[in-house]
Order: C-alpha cells, then sequence, then structure tokens
C-alpha cells in the first residue's frame, strides 16, 4: 500500500477528529456507568397509539408536565395538602420544611439522574417541586387510606388522582418520598411504613381479583409509584421465558376444542396462567381428554388500559422483565372478537365494565402493537394448549362445533337435516317391510 503523505494542516485535523472521537467515547462511557433515567417522555410509538393514557388529566407530579395548562388549577391545590401535612408535626412548619429541602439539596445530582428533561429548571425550583409534590402525595395517600366509599363526596376527582399518580411521565424518585416520608408522617406516627402506607392505592390501582401482595420491598430498587405496583405483578420466584408459540387459538377456538376457562387461585403470581389437561376415557384414535385454562380474573374498566399501557411503557426501558407486556400479548392471543371476550366473560375470568365486548376486544387487541418483547412467560402453557388442540378428537370436535355449531341457523339446519334423515329412514323401512308382506 502506497504511503499516505499529510500536509501539515490534515495532520491538524485527523488529530481534532480523534480528540471528538475519544471526548465522545468517554462520555458515552461515563453516562452508561450511570444510572438509567426512570421518569422520561413515553416514545410516540406508544404515545400516538393512546396519547390520554399518558398524560395527566388533573395534577402533574415531577418535572415533565408542570407547564401543562389543564394542571394549572390543581397546583393551587397542592399547597392545602402540604399545610395539613404540615399541621399534624408537633414542630414549626419552617423547621421541618428546612428538614425536607436539606434532604433534596443533598439528593440533587440523584435527582437529576432520573429524569430526561424536557425543561432546564434551577437546584431550587427541582427542590421546591420535589418537596411540594412529595408532601401532597403523602398527605393525599394518608387521606386515602381512611377514605369512606361509603361517603364518596368528589370521588371521581379522587378517582381520576390516584390515575395520575400512577403515569409514567407523572413520577418523582421513590427514594424522595421516602425521604419526606421520614421528615414528616414518622414525625407523628413512628410505627408507620411508607410501603404500608400506599397499600390501600395499590389496591385500588389493581387490575386483577387477587389480593395485592406486598413482599419484599426495597425503597432502593423501587424507582416510583409505577414501579411499586410493576412490583406487585412480578412473580415471587423466577419464571423462564420461552419462544412465542407458532400456533395461536384464539378463546373461542380453545372452548370449541373443549379447553374450559377457570380463575386461577395460584397466589405465587398474580398474573399465573395454567394448565390442566384430564385424560378421561382411553378409546380409538386416542385418549378422550379434557382440558382447562386457569388464568387470572381481570376488570376492563375504563382506566384498564391507561394501567396496562403505563406499565408496558416502563418495561420497555429494559430496566426490568417484561412481564406485564407478556400477559398482554398473551391476553391478545386469545382475544380476537366480541366472541372470544364473551366466551371469557361467561367463564367469569373476564369482567368487562366498560360496555360492549366489542370495545373490550379492541382495547386488549390494540394495547399490544408497537410493543417490543423478547420474552413470552407463557411459552409452555401455550405448547401444551397447540399439543392438546392437535389431538384426534379435540381437533375434531373443534371442527364440528366451527362447522355445525357457530350459529343457531347452521344447528337448526343440522337439526333438521337429523330430522329428514330419520323420517327418510323411517319411510324406508316401512317400504321394505311392506314389500315383504306382499311376498
Amino acid at each position: 500500500m502506497d504511503e499516505v503523505h499529510l500536509e501539515l494542516q490534515d495532520v491538524d485535523v485527523v488529530h481534532d477528529t480523534v480528540q471528538r472521537l475519544l471526548y465522545r467515547v468517554k462520555d458515552e462511557h461515563n453516562q452508561t456507568n450511570r444510572c438509567l433515567p426512570s421518569i422520561y417522555m413515553v416514545p410516540n410509538t406508544l404515545r400516538d397509539l393512546s396519547p390520554s393514557s399518558f398524560n395527566p388529566r388533573v395534577v402533574s407530579i415531577g418535572p415533565l408536565h408542570k407547564e401543562d395548562e389543564n394542571v394549572q388549577a390543581f397546583e393551587g391545590r397542592k399547597a392545602n395538602y402540604l399545610i395539613d401535612l404540615m399541621c399534624r408535626i408537633h414542630c414549626p412548619q419552617e423547621e421541618t420544611l428546612k428538614s425536607c429541602a436539606q434532604k433534596v439539596h443533598a439528593s440533587m445530582e440523584q435527582i437529576k439522574a432520573c429524569y430526561v428533561w424536557k425543561k432546564t429548571y434551577s437546584e431550587v425550583e427541582i427542590a421546591e417541586m420535589m418537596v411540594m409534590d412529595a408532601c401532597f402525595i403523602l398527605e393525599f395517600i394518608n387521606w386515602f387510606s381512611e377514605f369512606d366509599k361509603s361517603h364518596p363526596g368528589n370521588f371521581l376527582l379522587t378517582q381520576t388522582i390516584i390515575y395520575d399518580l400512577v403515569l409514567l411521565e407523572n413520577q418523582i424518585p421513590f427514594f424522595i418520598l421516602d425521604e419526606i416520608f421520614r421528615c414528616t408522617i414518622l414525625k407523628f406516627d413512628p410505627e408507620a411504613s411508607l410501603i404500608k402506607l400506599f397499600h390501600r392505592v395499590l389496591t385500588f390501582l389493581n387490575l386483577f381479583r387477587a389480593d395485592i401482595k406486598l413482599h419484599n420491598f426495597s425503597i432502593n430498587s423501587t424507582p416510583h409509584i409505577l414501579g411499586l405496583l410493576h412490583e406487585c405483578y412480578k412473580p415471587q420466584n423466577y419464571v423462564t421465558s420461552v419462544y412465542f408459540p407458532s400456533i395461536i387459538h384464539s378463546a373461542v377456538d380453545l372452548y370449541r376444542a373443549g379447553v374450559n376457562f377457570r380463575p386461577n387461585q395460584n397466589q405465587t403470581w398474580m398474573m399465573g396462567m395454567e394448565v390442566d389437561v384430564y385424560r378421561l376415557i382411553p378409546c380409538l384414535f386416542g385418549s378422550w381428554s379434557k382440558a382447562s385454562l386457569r388464568i387470572p380474573i381481570l376488570s376492563v374498566h375504563e382506566f384498564t388500559e391507561l394501567v396496562f399501557r403505563n406499565l408496558i411503557a416502563y418495561e420497555q426501558t429494559g430496566q426490568t422483565r417484561s412481564y406485564v407486556t407478556s400477559y398482554v400479548i398473551a391476553m391478545n392471543m386469545l382475544v380476537n372478537t366480541q366472541e372470544d371476550v364473551a366466551t371469557l366473560v361467561d367463564s367469569k375470568v373476564l369482567v368487562n365494565s366498560i360496555g360492549s365486548n366489542e370495545e373490550a376486544a379492541n382495547m386488549i387487541n390494540n394495547m399490544g402493537n408497537e410493543v417490543a418483547c423478547l420474552e413470552f412467560f407463557y411459552g409452555q402453557q401455550w405448547e401444551t394448549l397447540n399439543v392438546y388442540c392437535d389431538n384426534y378428537w379435540p381437533k375434531n370436535i373443534a371442527w364440528l362445533r366451527r362447522t355445525y355449531f357457530n350459529s343457531p341457523w347452521n344447528m337448526i339446519a343440522l337439526f333438521a337435516g337429523f330430522i329428514l334423515f330419520a323420517l327418510t329412514a323411517v319411510q324406508t323401512i316401512f317400504t321394505i317391510k311392506s314389500a315383504g308382506n306382499k311376498y
């Protein structure tokens, strides 16, 4: 290869290029070694599918939606919650606020690292935001833990605030909540627990009929309130993931093949699904068997999509395993049409409170769009169902039900065919007997 001779100016250009590359590599290395932000704007690929699922309706928490017009009316009311919280502490308000501000300023760099910022705020503004929002959340949660639904008052506003608190873009770091909790609520209730304080809110947010279990939670590993809810949906034991099934059966298809749907009472994983196959009678072309798919009872209401979409967006960062995403994809496999929803409703494994089954089917189908999921935690169950449905009797029974029992008219036609066949057979017998008597 010929030697390349560089002019002095060319040497300077090469040197500058190398220095810029080294700077970028060093900067990227430093960024990689830092904790990944846990509070950020949802990618447009997910946001565009349902913008209302990510925008706060009443109250903004943290910096990302602080300037939104629709939340400005509630900003003044945050101060009332702060005052109510301070009034229950037996020491001067200024002293308590000073203690809170000191805790926040001591963690300022850690706070900044939690966000992908839309706007630059001064450290004083950030500290004020953190203290105000944390005090509001704590006083609101403390009030809600004693809230009496028999006297609901403005329950619609209360409900909306709770769902605003679970939005991915509407969070403050959980460790800040813990610091302010120690400076406030623990002062007048030394036996209080921050995690237990959230129990009623988590129960309210829970999408399943099973009880929320608060086990092995760590303040340090919980990034925010949404992350706390996500912890409730993690399995207690390690669950392996497998590839997606090659064949996908809907709820109606499975039911036609003899699969019954039952509520899953397994408390080791709130979103766990199990398949049971019962071999009944050995007979020609294989044994006659029945199967059941045990799944958690899901409540579908006006906020179900909001909670699921924010949990999915949180999982898409790759900072946690995609348990909720996998569950949503599994439900998307089961539900294609309103008939599938009706089958699950009739089987008492889905409670539809949003109106038509078609609307529920569309919601379940749309939640899996634009979602990357490399882990599927129900692959073994789906493979068992596929093997069962491929057996002789389930496959042929499903074909019969699909062909002759999928509508009332088909059933009437089949019944009429049987009657016509029977009448023809009787007529043939009498004709043969009459002919025999003649001879």
